[in-house]
């Protein structure tokens, strides 16, 4: 019952987190600055499409934080805060080095640690798939799950990187004229 008790609130304390923040890219809420100036601030760093991440970064963090913290579908919670907290540290905060007071990836390494751990472990008894009689294959869907994450964002960085590196090659060929 302790361990139980503990899993429950961490849970409800890194789901609501990642609620409050999904809050704040999707509607403003808590001192966010909503969907329109969260698209305007990925179309800065150069990110294609950038309404759509937006909105997918959105609901990734407050759809994966209610699944988190319901206990709900259990790992897909994890590897939504898994994908969110992995974008965010390599297009925001990894140049920042690791610590939070310099704008570092500090917080989101404990965030993205949590939601691995907790989607290895079982979900405690206190969680609607329990209550429900809900129970996905794991570990498979965990790993599965993991595995389509890294290469989805692989992929993407990926993408981002080459066009980057293209557009500098331009712009320096451009500059030689």
């Amino acid at each position: 019952m302790t361990m139980d008790l503990g899993l429950l609130i961490l849970q409800l304390v890194v789901g609501l987190l990642m609620m409050g923040h999904g809050a704040q890219k999707l509607f403003g809420w808590f001192g966010g600055h909503g969907l329109r100036a969260t698209a305007d601030w990925l179309a800065g760093m150069g990110i294609r499409a950038p309404r759509f991440w937006a909105l997918m970064a959105g609901l990734a963090e407050f759809g994966g934080g209610l699944l988190f913290a319901l206990g709900l579908f259990h790992p897909l919670g994890s590897l939504a805060i898994i994908a969110v907290m992995i974008a965010a540290i390599a297009l925001v905060h990894w140049s920042h080095g690791l610590w939070i007071s310099n704008g570092g990836s500090e917080y989101n390494i404990v965030l993205l640690v949590l939601a691995a751990v907790m989607g290895l472990w079982e979900p405690g008894a206190y969680t609607l798939d329990r209550a429900l009689g809900i129970a996905l294959p794991q570990p498979q869907t965990f790993w599965i799950g993991l595995i389509l994450v890294l290469a989805g964002l692989a992929f993407a960085l990926l993408r981002r990187q080459s066009r980057t590196t293209m557009a500098a090659a331009s712009g320096a060929g451009q500059a030689a004229h």
